[in-house]
């Protein structure tokens, strides 16, 4: 729900005169799904709750109802997180939201999930439960890209691993459903979001159907979803069935039929692929012997005539995606190329003898309508019931502030623009310093140092494209690859003017950028560059190119490494002004889709040339519904069109290979230097072995080395990625 909620070949802008007014009928009520302008999320009507106050804490006891006053909880959320009441913890917004709406909001925190007891602790709500695994899928919170169980989880009380299931949403909901058997059950946050329609999953290795059916829940809300959430909760409080409630954009469901008032229209039509396999069309509606088309309607929708607004787009069957990757492709290209909340159309996907469907993205958050939510009364603290347990996903963000949302990159890798968006959602300049002065005179060890003013990017703040009509209309999965788009205003300035007004701020000493900086951005606007190398730079800038072969580059839709170059020579160029030792610092994926030994090689001899040692690398984990997930399963490009005759994807799969390119980043290690040996001599690159600086590696072996290359490692509790600079003081100079 918004985090309960959570917290290539470029496309052609495709201009359509509907796309402004754009009005989606579903057929049980034909409730518009216009794309005007929306209620405010804080204009509704408060739930008559409202009486009872705001919490110190959301109560997450009994006892702390009975001193609030309360007989009952309204709504509970059950989250897989520790509840900290902060606004970059996805229960935190939720449950702020909803007590603003005037409803009582209690929460189950990582709760023990073999015992039903555990879900009863708050009683039954009167409305409903919202299910989240937390503020990061369930999944890569515990297992490593190589599979591993990590050794800690840092959003856990004193980083305790196992402290919640696998698919933490389907256990949760299945013991709620157990505990509470005709409570309606809403999914939302990140895990779910991700996993809306059918996805690969690399733990299991097959396509899973959406979680929705797998959880048993009656609602899954995707994306950042405050607007479906709020409307949902008003709908129920009012009396409305939640099977009845299907007018909501961001919600997804089951319906048994789709109804005479809709068109369906094949995604075939969208983008035809072809078969990687000759059976039966995958494109029929499929029953569930897998041999008779159960609906032919989609036949009709060749036809221009057909108005856009009553059209539905029926996407592969889940079992025509289970048996053909090429069809996955597919299914996971068309979804994001309906993906604008401009111009996306319904989504329905067959599983079974019932209909999956996906209505349209929510619609962006206002400026004023993030003010107030980021404003709401957060205590900004864990909930008093861990005491002295650090909980370390908050000490890494407790000084910091969020200034936007959503991501225009469009990285393929990345789960960002999936879950917010493209479009970005700022807060005002006002609204954020005023957090920062609620921080300078309330938080506690505050020593003056703003550790963060970012978001998803560093730098996108206020950024958008230049006509309204266009963003409405286009269809491009990046507004930056190949090159950025020449509708987008790269303007800066209204960045450097809130850098300088918070900085300039009694009490803030240092105000440090720890978001990830788009490079490619920022050496459109020089000033920028310059602001922050000479004032927001504690010594070293972490970037990510990512790789710089064109092969994994163009995989990942990153701009090539001549921008990297371009931004370094800017970066130093204003820390040698200033008079300061600063340094980039640059991130890199091992195994990616479109990566080659070679490129790896290369990577590694340019990391050596230019002084560099990771201390931990970072292989490609294929989250759910990314498109570079795609390209893992399939061995395709949805970034193009997709056939059985389109572009094959190299991909790296398998531990050794894995290993190997992860070796490739350590280069250093003489842990892997036995293997990255044996690879040399395989690639014809034995002149790489040597005892010279031209060489990668020695020839030589330290005594007691080369038995543990990467991926037979445990990781290290706590440690995050991060590379090196050869030579450089252990300490950067102060600035």
């Amino acid at each position: 729900m918004g985090y309960l909620l959570e917290n290539g070949d470029s496309l052609r802008i495709i201009r359509d005169i509907h796309c402004n007014t754009l009005d989606y009928r579903h057929s049980h009520n034909h409730t518009s799904l216009l794309m005007s302008a929306p209620q405010s999320i804080f204009q509704y009507k408060k739930y008559w709750a409202k009486r009872f106050g705001t919490a110190p804490f959301l109560p997450m006891s009994k006892e702390e109802m009975e001193k609030l006053g309360w007989d009952q909880c309204d709504i509970i959320l059950v989250t897989g997180d520790a509840y900290v009441d902060h606004p970059s913890f996805g229960m935190a917004i939720v449950g702020r939201l909803l007590e603003n709406q005037g409803f009582r909001v209690g929460i189950i925190a990582q709760p023990d999930w073999y015992d039903v007891n555990a879900f009863k602790v708050l009683g039954e709500p009167k409305l409903f439960f919202g299910v989240t695994a937390g503020n990061m899928d369930s999944m890569v919170n515990r297992y490593t890209s190589d599979k591993k169980i990590r050794t800690d989880d840092a959003y856990t009380p004193n980083a305790a691993p196992g402290k919640r299931p696998d698919r933490s949403v389907i256990v949760y909901s299945q013991k709620v459903r157990q505990a509470y058997k005709s409570v309606p059950i809403i999914l939302g946050g990140i895990e779910a979001s991700l996993r809306r329609i059918a996805h690969y999953d690399y733990w299991s290795e097959k396509v899973r159907r959406s979680v929705l059916m797998d959880a048993k829940a009656d609602l899954l809300l995707f994306g950042n979803a405050e607007r479906a959430l709020v409307d949902v909760a008003h709908q129920i409080a009012s009396g409305a069935n939640i099977k009845d409630i299907t007018d909501i954009r961001g919600t997804v469901f089951m319906v048994d039929s789709i109804g005479p008032d809709w068109i369906e229209q094949d995604s075939t039509t969208l983008d035809k692929p072809g078969q990687l396999s000759p059976p039966v069309n995958p494109y029929q509606m499929i029953s569930p012997d897998k041999t008779k088309p159960v609906n032919a309607k989609s036949d009709i929708s060749h036809s221009k005539n057909h108005s856009r607004e009553k059209i539905v787009v029926r996407l592969p069957s889940y079992e025509a995606v289970c048996d053909d990757p090429i069809m996955y492709a597919h299914t996971s290209r068309v979804l994001h190329l309906e993906s604008n909340p401009g111009n996306a159309r319904i989504l329905v996907q067959r599983v079974g003898n019932r209909d999956l469907w996906i209505n349209p993205p929510p619609i962006p958050l206002e400026m004023d309508e993030m003010d107030q939510l980021y404003e709401l009364p957060y205590a900004r603290e864990p909930h008093p019931s861990y005491g002295k347990q650090k909980i370390p996903a908050f000490d890494m963000i407790r000084f910091s502030v969020t200034i936007q949302r959503g991501c225009f990159g469009g990285c393929t890798f990345c789960s960002i623009t999936e879950h917010e968006g493209r479009i970005i959602q700022n807060r005002s300049e006002d609204s954020i310093v005023r957090e920062v002065e609620h921080i300078r005179d309330n938080a506690p060890e505050f020593t003056g140092v703003i550790s963060d003013l970012g978001g998803p990017t560093a730098n996108m703040y206020r950024l958008a494209c230049k006509s309204k009509a266009i963003e409405s209309s286009c269809r491009k999965l990046s507004c930056v690859y190949p090159r950025i788009c020449p509708n987008l205003d790269t303007d800066h300035s209204s960045l450097i003017n809130l850098y300088r007004k918070v900085r300039s701020l009694s009490g803030i000493k240092k105000v440090l950028i720890g978001s990830g900086v788009r490079y490619d951005l920022a050496i459109e606007s020089p000033d920028y560059v310059k602001e922050l190398a000479q004032h927001h730079v504690g010594g070293y800038l972490k970037i990510a190119p990512e790789a710089i072969g064109e092969g994994p580059l163009s995989k990942m839709m990153k701009p090539g490494v001549g921008t990297y170059h371009r931004f370094k020579e800017l970066f130093d160029r204003y820390s040698k002004q200033a008079g300061k030792e600063q340094y980039l610092i640059p991130y890199f994926i091992a195994a990616h889709p479109g990566t080659t030994d070679d490129d790896m090689l290369d990577l590694a001899v340019w990391l050596k040339a230019n002084g560099f040692r990771a201390d931990q690398v970072q292989s490609f984990l294929p989250s759910p519904m990314a498109l570079a997930t795609a390209m893992y399963h399939s061995e395709k490009n949805p970034l193009r069109k997709v056939t059985s005759d389109s572009e094959d994807v190299i991909v790296p799969k398998g531990l050794r290979k894995r290993r190997l390119h992860k070796a490739f980043l350590r280069y250093h290690d003489p842990e892997n230097w036995p293997l990255l040996r044996d690879a040399l001599k395989k690639m014809g690159r034995a002149d790489l072995i040597g005892p010279g600086k031209k060489h990668l590696i020695p020839q030589y072996q330290p005594k007691g080395t080369g038995f543990n290359p990467e991926g037979s490692r445990r990781p290290k509790k706590y440690q995050a990625f991060r590379t090196t600079h050869t030579g450089l003081p252990i300490n950067p100079k102060p600035n």
